[in-house]
């Protein structure tokens, strides 16, 4: 029977990026049925009302195996509804966001080859949503550590090393200024870590850990790097760079039962319609999901047909040194792509 996946299709660049999904997907025919599902920032400006989220796709979304969402916008302005994956992170308690860093063969960053995982806690931190103002000229944020999260998402990261056979664990705080809340947030990782014989940790403060990352990033090849909600956001966006572009880094959020992949890079509707966004990191996040849906074979063969792909430099967008479009990009990967399955 095939899996069940809800599908949004995004803000800005997101339909083109699913565009994109779908002419790959066409290729190697996996076992999934997608479920369109409403939500988003263009769909509230026509719509209205207190979610980005209307009650339907939400039904849809407890029914599907499995979320795949394109980039989604979120507006700054006061009084506006929380973001869509905020929202499905803490309602489907997807306490682990993963986003590998990985050099692609042929394509070096500035900085050299690097090779690291970042893990990010996605259900409290200052994302909380515990926000407010306290006068006309002053406002609160709280930045909320349980160490029941904390202990989830370090289990997470310690689970990667254990798979991919690596032995350290990186972990980003402020503990010397933030004491409470890092403090219970490292006493987690501690208490994790006596489960996973063989793998180390060390503590890295943010400030000396951005400064590290493009300094010398190859010292965190082979470990995975772990932290709170923003720490991880601003720190996994900085890796990006190492690769040479945040339309390469794909994405997943992990609970216990439920999963929603999706790019990390956003909508940017200045592009909107142009067709010239990279595609890379709305496939590869695609076929993880296949992976984790089963889908082992369709999941690699659109892996190395990407990687094959941003290899010979012919079909790349222009953010990777070439001309093509997203769909173009796509038709080279789908063709390579259905060509492994034959094999």
């Amino acid at each position: 029977m095939a899996k069940q996946v809800a599908l949004i299709k995004g803000d800005g660049v997101g339909p083109e990026l699913i565009e994109a999904v779908q002419i790959v997907f066409d290729s190697v025919k996996p076992k999934i049925d997608f479920v369109e599902c409403d939500a988003g920032y263009e769909w509230w400006q026509t719509h209205g009302g207190e979610s980005f989220i209307p009650n339907e796709t939400w039904e849809k979304l407890k029914k599907a195996d499995v979320c795949l969402k394109a980039p989604l916008t979120t507006p700054s302005i006061s009084g506006a509804p929380r973001s869509v994956v905020v929202s499905i992170r803490q309602k489907f308690d997807l306490y682990a966001n993963v986003r590998p860093i990985k050099t692609f063969k042929g394509f070096i960053g500035p900085l050299g080859e690097v090779d690291f995982v970042c893990v990010r806690e996605t259900t409290e931190g200052l994302y909380s949503g515990l926000e407010h103002k306290i006068g006309d000229d002053a406002a609160i944020a709280i930045r909320k550590i349980t160490r029941k999260q904390s202990e989830k998402v370090a289990r997470k990261a310690f689970e990667l090393a254990e798979e991919r056979g690596w032995t350290k664990i990186v972990v980003v705080t402020k503990r010397n200024i933030m004491r409470e809340c890092d403090g219970i947030f490292m006493e987690s990782v501690d208490k994790i870590s006596k489960s996973f014989r063989g793998i180390e940790f060390e503590e890295y403060y943010i400030d000396n850990m951005s400064q590290q990352l493009v300094k010398n990033p190859q010292r965190f090849n082979q470990n995975i790097i772990l932290g709170s909600n923003l720490f991880m956001d601003i720190i996994s966006e900085e890796a990006s760079g190492l690769v040479g572009s945040i339309g390469c880094i794909y994405s997943a959020n992990f609970g216990d039962g439920y999963a929603l992949f999706e790019p990390a890079h956003g909508s940017a509707p200045k592009y909107k319609g142009l067709y010239k966004v990279n595609p890379t990191a709305m496939i590869l996040s695609a076929a993880w999901m296949l992976m984790y849906l089963g889908e082992m074979a369709p999941g690699k063969a659109i892996f190395d047909a990407t990687e094959e792909v941003i290899a010979e430099k012919k079909s790349v967008t222009y953010d990777l040194g070439g001309n093509a479009s997203t769909l173009g990009m796509a038709k080279a990967i789908a063709e390579k792509a259905m060509n492994r399955i034959k094999q």
